[in-house]
């Protein structure tokens, strides 16, 4: 028994372990890296411009004449070369700087947004020939899935009040108290805004939801099995309010364009970052980005399908082809559908992130403040109090 026991606890080990590699290093840090390649090639065409469209090979580095010019690949290797640039930039620490947490601080931004992608379901399950049981596509599959989320993102803006204050100057000062401000306003009205979610998926754990729209159709768009119900129909109406707060305050807490008041380089030079220079600079930009990525997944999870494909079961029977899910019965390929569904929609919503920064004009920040405190905060508690009384007289079950 003890051999058995603990055979299974390092298989248990190797499996979870084997999700970390390949959701955070081959996926996450990949994604944001390409994400700031999107958001420059997308800013350059909405501003009629060519953006980074090639990458050279700095062969000069290494005693060579000349440099070779890559053409014809789209300057994909673009994020490589801003990579290697923040590993060989000269990393400058002023001296008036309290030390200890102006380290710390780019490291408190980076932790808690790469810790809640554990609990984002980014697929069904995978039934591997050569694995006993199929493996669930999720680091932990916790019932308390969307508090998790929230109580560890929270911890980031530690990390941008550090910053402002460690680096013992007025704008980084001033930008970390923007932001502590501006991320506990908006953490009431996004948690307020999933309640209504919550009330009608009866439970916490973001795998079931998924699952549950998977059958049922998505939250937003309830266009098969039980999702034809009046009930489902008349709740879309507290469900577009929750997704259009969510997605608002999402921007907020993610210092995103028109919301980017803690950061914005025309009053504060360039914010809380102001004194930060080389990787720990790079460290603040990836802890954005992942924060982008982990909201996006999160939004998908909860009014997109998650990792559902539109229409699976509809289309199962049209096709012959299982699309759904059916647990412990799934086969290999809808497996990898689901992973290649979920990432498609979380790119869609990323894009839209991106789209919003270059088309918006940034917020004063009083009417950050009022629209935080006097619009989504009242708006969101009467939300609730509609859903309640609209599932009471319309129940789902």
């Amino acid at each position: 028994m003890e051999i058995s026991l603990a055979t299974l606890d390092l298989s248990l080990f190797i499996t979870a372990l084997t999700k970390i590699v390949f959701l955070v290093f081959l996926v996450i840090l990949p994604m944001v890296a390409y994400s700031v390649y999107a958001e420059r090639r997308f800013s350059a065409v909405i501003q009629d411009r060519v953006g980074p469209n090639r990458t050279g090979i700095p062969l000069t580095l290494l005693g060579f004449k000349k440099d070779v010019q890559i053409f014809g690949i789209g300057g994909l290797l673009q994020p490589m070369a801003d990579g290697l640039k923040f590993i060989l930039k000269e990393d400058l620490t002023p001296k008036s700087v309290n030390t200890f947490y102006y380290w710390l601080a780019p490291a408190l931004t980076m932790v808690p947004a790469l810790m809640t992608a554990a609990v984002l379901p980014f697929g069904s399950e995978l039934d591997l020939p050569f694995v006993r049981e199929p493996i669930k596509m999720v680091i932990a599959d916790l019932n308390v899935g969307p508090l998790y989320i929230f109580a560890i993102a929270s911890l980031g803006v530690y990390g941008i009040v550090l910053a402002g204050w460690a680096s013992n100057s007025k704008y980084p000062f001033l930008g970390g108290v923007r932001s502590s401000s501006q991320m506990i306003s908006y953490e009431m009205s996004l948690g307020l805004s999933i309640v209504p979610v919550m009330m009608i998926f009866g439970e916490l754990n973001l795998n079931k939801m998924a699952a549950f729209q998977d059958a049922n159709g998505w939250l937003l768009l309830p266009f098969w099995g039980d999702g034809l119900t009046v009930a489902r129909w008349v709740l879309l109406i507290p469900v577009v309010v929750s997704f259009v707060i969510f997605a608002i305050s999402m921007f907020a807490e993610t210092n995103r364009t028109p919301f980017d008041l803690p950061e914005c380089e025309t009053e504060l030079v360039a914010g809380y970052h102001t004194e930060y220079s080389s990787m720990k600079f790079a460290l603040f930009f990836l802890g954005e980005y992942a924060a982008m990525i982990v909201g996006s997944g999160l939004c998908v999870t909860l009014f997109f399908g998650g990792w559902s494909i539109p229409f699976g079961p509809v289309l199962s029977e049209l096709t012959g082809f299982q699309f759904h899910y059916e647990p412990g019965h799934t086969p290999l390929y809808t497996g990898l559908l689901h992973v290649v569904a979920f990432f498609s929609k979380v790119v869609v919503c990323i894009l839209f992130f991106i789209w919003v920064r270059w088309t918006l004009p940034r917020f004063r920040f009083d009417q950050l403040m009022k629209l935080g405190w006097l619009v989504f905060f009242e708006v969101a508690l009467l939300n609730i109090l509609v859903t309640a009384v609209l599932l009471w007289l319309l129940p789902l079950n």
